[in-house]
């Protein structure tokens, strides 16, 4: 990553999004929060019909709540986040793999009056709270079983969509739909 850009990220109380990281900070008793679409989501395509959510390929969170256990996942949605900077994609994802590769967003965006990296767009937001998935005590830190993880994804996306489809309408999206990939 950019070295002044994570000493200012972990001056702020973030930690890398990995394994390790987010257990430790949960033996420590510390709330974690989790962006799941990640560089994955800077890349995606939203359109006035949809908005598209990174989830499916995210398991490994659920597996280290239940790892951990004793703890829950609160389904967030940010309505019109999406729309605050027009982010350029190019056509054959060569920045999307760079980004990944370098686990850093490499993504050139566009704010206001098409100024490059400019303020946002005056779009107004609207954050939303589902209802928490609660994950089992696990005294032993047992590593889960494929089933448990799947159970619980299935929960987390359910969540997610839940908090989705009872807010849009109140943010102004009554037909939007979410799309889980």
């Amino acid at each position: 990553s950019l070295p002044v850009i994570g000493k200012l990220m972990k001056a702020m109380g973030t930690i890398p999004a990995s394994s390790k990281n987010i257990a430790r900070a949960l033996n420590d008793d510390q709330d974690v929060g989790v962006v799941l679409d990640g560089i994955a989501g800077m890349f995606s395509a939203t359109s006035n019909e949809h908005e598209t959510a990174y989830l499916s390929q995210r398991k490994q969170i659920c597996a280290i709540a239940l790892k951990q256990g004793d703890c829950q996942i609160v389904p967030v949605y940010w309505y019109g986040h999406s729309a605050l900077w027009k982010t350029i994609v190019d056509p054959f994802g060569i920045l999307e793999k760079l980004s990944v590769k370098s686990n850093v967003s490499l993504v050139p965006f566009v704010g206001r009056w098409w100024w490059p990296l400019g303020p946002a767009k005056r779009v107004p937001v609207l954050i939303a709270f589902g209802e928490p998935v609660v994950f089992p005590a696990n005294p032993e830190h047992t590593k889960p079983s494929k089933e448990t993880v799947n159970e619980y994804h299935a929960k987390m996306i359910n969540e997610f969509r839940n908090v989705f489809d009872t807010h849009k309408a109140a943010y102004g999206w009554p037909n939007k739909r979410l799309i889980v990939v």
